[in-house]
């Protein structure tokens, strides 16, 4: 099975590039974050004419919203609301072979790395402690999971461009390292890309518009992640993050992450 996880950075806008990723890379499952569309305005013809027949979607006008697109059929489709707002950050349902896959847009925080003065930062740093408390609560590292998303924080040093430059940027600050990190090894999750592009390596998968030049400097983060529990971690078989789409026409600034799993 291969799944892929992007930030689209709106569905309709990008349309033709999901074509394209479906065309050059055939994922079995996609998880789409940024869709930014109402259920009744999401382009479900236009996703099931390139092979996707089962889709499932929770968005709202302008902001935010997820969806998982699928050759093969989704059970017990659920979004979950967090910090007691209704903003679409999250989508779950079953894959076959009993596969739970939870798709996540964390909060990005806003640019203040300070819960007292920015509300976006605290936000953030809420969202992450409540999806700690929830799948500690809720789920066993022994059932057979996988978390994708953009999750807005890159927790490696060689997830940024500069460690040190970015301590200090929302992102990259040791508060959400702590609290990202907290999440990973309460719940034994295995970074599933970085089993195949280990550290130092640097990776990222996002790169700011504000740069007109993308490449110069390759200032980019890693934000964007796929995440197994321990009984998937012997049955990955690859990982990729498709740079290149960084440079297709009109693009999302952020690019897709692929993790390919043996399954029967």
């Amino acid at each position: 099975m291969r799944l892929a996880t992007w930030n689209i950075n709106s569905i309709r806008l990008r349309i033709d590039l999901l074509k394209r990723l479906t065309e050059e890379q055939s994922p079995d499952v996609i998880c789409l974050q940024e869709t930014k569309v109402v259920a009744a305005l999401f382009p479900a013809d236009a996703v099931k004419a390139l092979g996707y027949l089962h889709i499932a979607f929770h968005g709202m006008k302008g902001y935010n919203g997820v969806a998982i697109l699928s050759r093969q059929p989704l059970e017990a489709v659920e979004s979950l609301q967090w910090c007691g707002k209704q903003d679409c950050r999250h989508l779950s349902a079953v894959l076959p072979g009993d596969i739970e896959l939870h798709n996540f847009y964390v909060p990005a925080g806003g640019d203040t790395p300070d819960p007292e003065e920015n509300d976006k930062f605290a936000h953030k740093l809420a969202f992450l402690d409540e999806m700690n408390a929830w799948f500690t609560a809720n789920r066993s590292s022994s059932r057979k999971m996988v978390l994708v998303g953009d999750l807005n924080i890159a927790p490696l040093e060689s997830d940024v461009w500069s460690h040190k430059q970015l301590l200090k940027v929302v992102s990259h600050t040791p508060i959400e390292v702590e609290k990202l990190t907290a999440i990973q090894s309460q719940s034994a999750w295995v970074d599933a890309v970085r089993q195949f592009i280990p550290e130092p390596e640097r990776l990222y998968s996002w790169w700011s518009y504000r740069s007109r030049d993308w490449t110069k400097g390759d200032r980019g983060r890693r934000l964007d992640h796929v995440w197994v529990s321990p009984p998937l971690r012997d049955l990955l078989s690859g990982a990729a993050v498709l740079r290149d789409a960084r440079s297709w026409e009109k693009p999302s600034d952020h690019v897709p992450v692929i993790v390919d799993l043996k399954t029967a």
